[in-house]
């Protein structure tokens, strides 16, 4: 029973982030909402519940414990500036000038990023199975793009370069957060982040400074979804799914948020997606079963290794 209600978990989790996307989508190009005021209006109030639900829920002193000390405090405020500001502005604008599907799944090229920057700093060496994961990836992007065709890009350019920025951004969230996340619990570090990240574009576009009236009632309902379902109950879930599933089924399960985007996107926005288009998604979801994959395998590995030997 446990093991089935991880299982729901993720995948609530990762169709609400799916979901969430698209339905940012729906504010931007058909209720005109500014993508400065719902990043920092979504960062704000998902930080703020994140917190919370820390303090109710689990161990409340942690909350405050991370500035207690330079080194932690300083982590924080980049990883929440430069890291999850910088992934959420990044992927928002990204639908804004395109639509949720392309964003999401060139966010999804940040395992591939991760891969090439730890070959290039010497971190890591280039693998046959690496270049299994960067061929899937850069193969999907171009499908993806292009529609198939050299000649055109069947996505607004400014869409694919905030879209590439969010994998650049969200690669660099995943490997600058993990000291933090050794010392703090996930829903700690992420609340702060997203608290952060919106005080920090609050400054420069305020979210009071925003006409309420020209507000309908959809409009709350779908930026409540998008705070409270795509974005603080998305995470939660996520998180909570790993008490009782292991990295690689979370990892698995939680690839069908592109999947969602895509679908939401055609069945309910009825933006058109060509074959190719199909098949680049393909490519990339196949990219992150196979990361996915390879990474459980790592675990298992290294608790193999660590394992005392039996003496008969």
């Amino acid at each position: 029973m446990k093991r089935w209600i991880g299982v729901i978990l993720v995948l609530t989790g990762a169709i609400c982030w799916g979901v969430g996307g698209t339905v940012a989508q729906k504010l931007f190009q058909q209720y005109d909402v500014d993508v400065n005021w719902l990043v920092s209006t979504r960062l704000l109030a998902a930080g703020a519940l994140l917190l919370t639900i820390q303090c109710v829920l689990k161990d409340q002193t942690q909350v405050f414990r991370v500035w207690q000390t330079r080194q932690s405090a300083g982590k924080l405020l980049i990883f929440g500036i430069v890291g999850m500001l910088a992934v959420q502005y990044t992927y928002m604008a990204s639908i804004k000038h395109g639509n949720s599907a392309v964003a999401t799944l060139l966010q999804y090229l940040a395992p591939a990023m991760i891969i090439l920057y730890l070959f290039v700093r010497r971190q890591s060496p280039f693998t046959g199975r690496d270049f299994v994961t960067v061929s899937l990836a850069l193969l999907g992007c171009f499908f993806l793009l292009t529609n198939g065709s050299l000649s055109q890009l069947s996505v607004p350019t400014p869409a694919i370069v905030w879209g590439i920025l969010s994998g650049v951004a969200l690669a660099f969230y995943t490997l600058y957060a993990v000291p933090l996340l050794k010392q703090y619990d996930s829903l700690v570090i992420v609340g702060w982040a997203m608290v952060i990240g919106g005080v920090a574009l609050g400054i420069i576009h305020p979210p009071w400074r925003v006409d309420l009236a020209q507000f309908e009632v959809e409009t709350y309902v779908y930026l409540g979804f998008v705070v409270v379902f795509g974005t603080m109950l998305a995470f939660w879930f996520y998180i909570e799914s790993l008490q009782t599933l292991s990295p690689k089924e979370t990892s698995l399960l939680g690839s069908v948020e592109p999947l969602a985007a895509v679908v939401t996107m055609i069945v309910w926005l009825h933006e058109p997606f060509s074959a190719f288009q199909w098949l680049g998604t393909a490519c990339i979801l196949g990219m992150i079963f196979i990361m996915a994959w390879l990474k459980e395998k790592e675990v298992a590995s290294a608790e193999k290794e660590k394992a005392p030997c039996k003496v008969s």
